[in-house]
């Protein structure tokens, strides 16, 4: 049931900075809160940023959401139509800083200053670093952490795919159909993805380098090769290839909530009940920059929708 509290609403439509909701975040989860805080009647808005872009644009093909198959971009497009359908506004704008003022939380972003009665953080993560040398002088020039993006320029050409996750294996997949020379680098002699996934991987006849890390990234005006170290046997291993392509994590993107005071874990995770409530009332959070240990779109969602409930209670209760 869809209950309306527009006679008490900020405001409505794009011609205001003033709202129930603001979501900071437009992957999964952010746009799921965004559909059900506007479904609740909330005057919502929602901001898409650049940097961190949401990962699931990033991702080739989804077959584990249920009821749907096919390119993850795709997906989030329906997902951001369908919140524009219910009424939120759509901003594309970076969020700078954000911090509670006269009993409001004030959302500093690069299209001017917004207000809102609640905030829902769903602002992902950004990829993880090896932190080797060579690795950032050579991005753009052989170094890349999308292979969505970048896979094209390399056709043809041999590369590495570091890492043993999920992400990982999906980028080898997605690089060797493209008519990349794929290799996957892993440090483990095993690999994390998922068993399905994994299979998918090895029917291709991905070839892997096992229990060797990136020791350092060499080149002239690109990449020539990467010097790998096996954690095993202490010996090196010079591979020549054209592009390396990291897939070993996301850092959660939460800087942003420092000032409110919102409690993180030791890795970033902002940390949340079972209600996605933080430590800060009227703030919620859901998705990938939260502690939950299951990052899939799925759980995105469904943390999205608590969120958005959560936020919906708060601002009942405020205006009772």
């Amino acid at each position: 049931m869809q209950v309306m509290l527009s006679s008490d609403l900020m405001g409505k439509g794009e011609d205001t900075n003033e709202y129930d909701v603001i979501v900071i975040g437009a992957g999964p989860a952010g746009l799921t809160a965004a559909i059900y805080s506007a479904r609740y009647g909330l005057n919502t808005a929602f901001f898409e940023s650049v940097d961190p872009v949401s990962q699931l644009s990033l991702t080739p093909w989804i077959e584990n959401y249920p009821g749907y198959e096919g390119s993850g971009f795709e997906l989030l497009e329906r997902m951001k139509n369908q919140a524009l359908k219910f009424g939120a506004v759509h901003k594309f704008e970076n969020v700078e800083n954000v911090k509670k003022a006269n009993g409001k939380f004030e959302v500093a972003a690069d299209g001017g200053t917004y207000y809102a009665r609640a905030l829902i953080i769903a602002t992902g993560g950004k990829h993880k670093e090896l932190g080797v040398p060579g690795e950032r002088e050579f991005v753009g020039r052989g170094v890349s952490y999308c292979a969505t993006c970048d896979g094209h320029f390399f056709r043809g050409k041999k590369v590495l795919v570091v890492g043993g996750g999920n992400t990982a294996l999906t980028d080898a997949i997605y690089l060797k159909e493209t008519g990349c020379d794929v290799t996957l680098v892993h440090r483990r002699d095993e690999l994390r993805a998922d068993r399905a996934l994994q299979e998918e991987f090895f029917k291709r006849e991905i070839p892997v380098i096992w229990n060797s890390v990136v020791e350092r990234i060499e080149g002239g005006e690109k990449v020539e090769r990467v010097v790998l170290l096996n954690r095993a046997t202490g010996e090196e291993q010079v591979v020549e290839v054209d592009g390396i392509f990291i897939a070993v994590g996301i850092r959660p993107a939460t800087d942003i909530v420092m000032d409110l005071g919102v409690e993180r874990d030791s890795a970033g995770y902002i940390k949340v009940d079972r209600k996605q409530r933080t430590n800060v009332d009227g703030v919620y959070a859901a998705g990938d920059c939260t502690e939950n240990p299951l990052k899939q779109v799925v759980t995105a969602c469904a943390e999205g929708a608590i969120a958005a409930n959560s936020a919906f209670e708060y601002i009942k209760m405020m205006k009772s």
